[in-house]
């Protein structure tokens, strides 16, 4: 049995201790069907919680765990928010459509999904005990977070992983949220320094209460996204498409954890539309097999995850975190919104929602700009992505920026520059479309880190390019909504 997997109880003391915990504790779980489609599903129960804090931790924000949460973040959205940006920002006649990540519950972002997805299986088996285990929580700063949000909803203890470089605003709430300040263990370097990650998780799981649950490898990830993200994003097609003249052509987004981009395939199943992934410039591992440093934060890397399913990917997508930070100072601040209004007649309403794009979702943003760029699309197609989370993870990032790159002072003349560069400028250069070769290199690239470094077994990542193997993990689902239903039940 592969841990994460689990279609039943395999340690019967823990589960019924689970069960009793949460319990006393007034949890209800929700299924994840019911995530994937909140409007049909839990409207009443929607209702019934809007008085919950969706910031605090109430367990019933775990009923928010969704795509459809209005912009109160207590009411439900009959579409998930989203942006079209018009081609007066992107420089493409293209429709660049983003979904917004910030409307999540406690962190907002939606990695509170995936962290969700990856302790279901743990806990409706036993194989995580609420009353024993710290759940550790590997990442490059947002799944931790949604990690410790989950389990303090589900009284339990967590540890954060996470590398010492990342925007002071995560620590700040990790801060607020853990129990023991020792919980936030700081690894070293930024972004790329993912196998120092590892490294830490390796020396906490000498300590039989900690139970690692490794976004980058956790399968729970890919399913939730899969099945939850994917239909959110087909909905948000579906209602710009309302009258049927646009075609779907792709969806892109950066790596990361690579669950996030588990809804591509959802996309291609349904859609017809290409599967891109998007890393950083500054280390291109898909692109060159290449190392470097970078901070376009949320999307680590020099290694390629477990769950990422390389066969059904389509192209890799190099974008620079001079774009990302420049472009940062550009979307919030009263100098580059003023220069955006008056001499690119970007709406005030467009200008007031730009705060919902942190840095690694500008990343996405240009990732769709070059694929729409290098693909030459027109006004009739549509290039899908999503906002892991908003600027005001980042408002320190902006000081720094403004220091690193414009001497202290970024200007109007300096806006004109960015948005000619970076926007306009992002061109089909670092822009790979895979051949089969191309994914063979990309896939065997896996192996040192999976294989060699953390010990998963060959046959175990071979089967990994099958299609049928990624297809036929969407069968868990029902499984452990049967599972929930047991858990809440109590019995």
């Amino acid at each position: 049995m592969t841990p994460g997997l689990e279609q039943g109880i395999v340690e019967q003391s823990a589960y019924q201790r689970n069960v009793e915990h949460l319990h006393s504790n007034g949890v209800t779980l929700p299924r994840i069907a019911e995530l994937a489609d909140p409007r049909a599903a839990i409207a009443e129960k929607i209702s019934d919680i809007a008085d919950a804090n969706p910031d605090e931790a109430d367990a019933r924000n775990l009923f928010r765990v969704h795509w459809h949460n209005g912009e109160d973040r207590r009411s439900l959205a009959s579409v998930p928010a989203h942006l079209v940006l018009p081609e007066s920002l992107t420089g493409v006649p293209a429709k660049i459509v983003i979904a917004l990540g910030n409307r999540f519950p406690m962190i907002n972002t939606h990695k509170v999904l995936a962290a969700y997805g990856c302790l279901i299986p743990r806990l409706m088996s036993g194989s995580f005990d609420a009353t024993r285990h710290r759940a550790v929580w590997p990442s490059t700063g947002n799944y931790c977070r949604g990690g410790v949000a989950i389990a303090n909803l589900l009284g339990c203890r967590s540890v954060a992983v996470l590398p010492e470089g990342m925007s002071q605003e995560r620590f700040n709430w990790l801060e607020k949220w853990v129990a023991d300040p020792a919980d936030i263990y700081r690894t070293p370097g930024t972004e790329s320094n993912v196998k120092e990650i590892y490294d830490a998780c390796h020396l906490l799981e000498k300590d039989p209460q900690n139970l690692i649950l490794n976004q980058f490898a956790e399968y729970g990830n890919y399913i939730i996204h899969r099945a939850v993200t994917g239909p959110a994003m087909e909905r948000i097609y579906n209602h710009v498409n309302h009258d049927n003249t646009l075609s779907a052509r792709a969806y892109i987004t950066a790596s990361g954890s690579a669950g996030t981009l588990a809804a591509g395939d959802y996309l291609k199943a349904e859609l017809g539309t290409q599967t891109g992934v998007i890393e950083a410039l500054e280390c291109p591992t898909m692109l060159y097999n290449g190392y470097g440093e970078h901070n376009i934060q949320g999307i680590g890397d020099k290694h390629v995850p477990l769950i990422h399913n390389v066969m059904a990917t389509d192209f890799v997508i190099g974008v620079s975190d001079r774009g990302s930070n420049a472009l940062n100072l550009l979307f919030n601040t009263s100098v580059g919104q003023q220069y955006l209004a008056q001499h690119k007649g970007i709406s005030a309403d467009l200008l007031g929602s730009l705060g919902n794009l942190g840095l690694s979702s500008i990343a996405n943003v240009l990732g769709a700009i070059k694929y729409a760029r290098y693909m030459g699309l027109g006004s009739n197609d549509v290039v899908m992505t999503v906002a892991t989370d908003g600027a005001d993870m980042y408002a320190t990032e902006l000081t720094g920026e403004e220091k690193n790159q414009f001497n202290g002072e970024f200007s109007q003349l300096h806006a004109a520059e960015v948005f000619g560069r970076y926007m306009l400028g992002a061109g089909i250069d670092h822009t790979l479309e895979l051949s089969r070769l191309d994914r063979e290199r990309v896939f065997n690239l896996g192996y040192y880190t999976w294989v060699e470094q953390q010990g998963i077994s060959t046959e175990d990542f071979d089967r990994r390019r099958d299609p049928a193997f990624w297809n036929g993990l969407m069968d868990f689902v029902p499984v452990w909504d049967a599972m929930i239903d047991k858990f809440n039940g109590g019995s």
